[in-house]
């Protein structure tokens, strides 16, 4: 097999931080190759290396044998590589065609015609998503997508691109096992079909089942590089993380649960989705001391029942009551926050930190209007910074060199801490989770699963959201299955995994 990408010698500092030193990896066609490592290893850093997001202080890049400087990523498609980003990079405001239109390299044979290119783009988007197994409106805008479905946009965003090097960091993580299982058996058929493929996962098993190598990385270097049938699957996880990582705890007996903290009767959004609401008549109750999982395959209504709850989605009928407070339509996010809410939403890049503020601001975001850091014209800094730094060793936050650096430079898995050390700081009566471990290691997969049942223990009531089936069997006390803006299906563990299974594709 020939070398489709090699990456040799790769440096890259920020500032004063090394993020990679002496990096090397390379991957050939016809092979799928996994990147491992712990949150802020390095891999996505070394991968935007390689898509011409970031330029190198030293080392080389060769693709099909040749030395070549990237200027940028459109450098990059030019010569085949695209990468599917954890945080998507899409216009929320275009529609899914518009934002492939936008990434599809100009030819001398393209057609100059905006709305031929387009209707062009419409067709190529339909015979990637029928290759794919998946469903795809190339009409709607991205604001109306949910996560999985934007990750979707940008898988077929490179393919429509012309990539035959494909980079996917986190790929699966929003997916469902049928769906993660659809889109790694295809990668693995376009690696059969000469395409190189590199997989960057925390999740083994995808490893063990798809990866024909896999390279370890840690603190910015590579560590190795083997087959992945060389090693068992523990000595992979103590390769990947560096140490051994506790046992999940098997999923408990339902708990004697409290009074039901979160109440919805027949709650109906108000914007509509091809003629139907987004959500669709939910009922639902999460009681103190209980984790109320919800399944499904994306796109169904699991984040406008969130924005809903958080009072960032309008309800035209039905009735909410959180903590025996019926919520009036009007109540905004602080209205809720003030009665104990936290919220951990699947997209924390754009819904749960601001990459421009610092750490330190970030962690602050949640606590200023409560007064704990002063009067906004009296704002204590020197207060803000020594609760900051203490919830970032608490929380084991890792690459946070200052807290005064900017929030957009942590690792994925970092920022994630980040977000659950502000939201459970404040000892929460009710926590909203939507995929709380996307794109995490496993130790740091356990610790936030650990957070989640400590809530649950000490009286919390915890709404799990979760595209990732695993992460709903391991926690949940109780489980629904949302389908097409309504909850079908109740329950009670232990958790069935086929009944669940049977329930998401037999209302669909």
């Amino acid at each position: 097999m020939s070398v489709a990408l090699q990456l040799s010698g790769i440096h890259k500092s920020f500032d004063s931080f090394v993020a990679l030193s002496d990096a090397n990896f390379s991957v050939s066609r016809g092979e799928v190759h996994a990147l491992l490592g712990e949150n802020g290893a390095g891999k996505s850093t070394l991968m935007n290396v390689a898509a011409g997001l970031y330029r190198p202080e030293a080392g080389t890049l060769r693709v099909d044998g040749k030395p070549v400087h990237l200027g940028g990523p459109l450098d990059a498609a030019r010569l085949g590589i695209g990468m599917v980003h954890q945080h998507f990079k899409l216009v929320s405001r275009f529609t899914v065609a518009e934002n492939i239109l936008l990434g599809a390299p100009v030819r001398h044979d393209t057609t100059r015609r905006y709305g031929t290119r387009l209707q062009q783009i419409r067709e190529a988007i339909l015979c990637q998503c029928k290759a794919l197994g998946f469903e795809l409106d190339p009409d709607r805008r991205v604001a109306q997508l949910s996560v999985a479905e934007q990750q979707r946009a940008e898988i077929v965003k490179v393919l429509v691109a012309g990539a035959h090097t494909l980079v996917l960091d986190e790929p699966t993580a929003v997916l469902t096992d049928q769906e993660a299982a659809r889109l790694l058996e295809t990668m693995r058929l376009l690696a059969t079909r000469g395409a190189a493929v590199v997989l960057v996962t925390h999740k083994m098993a995808d490893v063990r089942r798809y990866a024909d190598r896999v390279t370890v990385m840690r603190a910015g270097r590579t560590l190795r590089t083997f087959a992945p049938n060389e090693v068992s699957e523990q000595e992979l996880i103590r390769l990947a993380v560096g140490e051994a990582v506790p046992a999940e705890q098997p999923p408990a007996a339902p708990l004697a649960a409290g009074d039901p903290r979160l109440l919805l009767r027949g709650v109906r959004s108000a914007a509509p989705r091809q003629g139907k609401p987004l959500l669709d008549g939910i009922d639902l109750s999460v009681r103190a001391g209980q984790i109320y999982g919800i399944a499904g395959v994306g796109g169904n209504g699991q984040t406008e029942l969130m924005l809903a709850i958080m009072g960032l989605l309008a309800f035209d009928d039905g009735s909410m009551t959180i903590d025996g407070t019926r919520m009036s339509s009007r109540a905004g996010p602080v209205d809720r926050r003030a009665m104990g809410i936290a919220c951990i939403p699947a997209d924390r890049a754009s819904l749960a930190l601001a990459g421009d503020l610092s750490v330190a601001e970030n962690y602050a975001i949640g606590h200023a209007h409560e007064g704990r850091f002063g009067h906004p014209w009296w704002f204590d800094y020197r207060q803000m910074d020594s609760s900051a730094a203490d919830a970032v060793q608490r929380f084991d936050v890792h690459g946070v060199r200052s807290i005064r650096q900017k929030v957009s430079l942590l690792s994925g898995g970092n920022a994630q801490k980040l977000v659950i050390a502000r939201e459970f700081d404040r000892q929460p009566k009710l926590v909203l989770a939507h995929s709380p471990s996307r794109g995490l290691d496993v130790r740091a997969s356990a610790q936030v699963h650990a957070r989640l049942r400590a809530a649950r223990d000490d009286g919390a009531a915890v709404l799990l959201i979760s595209e990732d089936l695993d992460e709903v069997l391991a926690l949940a006390d109780r489980a629904g299955v949302m389908v097409r803006g309504r909850i079908v299906g109740d329950f009670s563990a232990p958790l069935d995994r086929q009944a669940i299974g049977q329930a998401m594709v037999g209302h669909a």
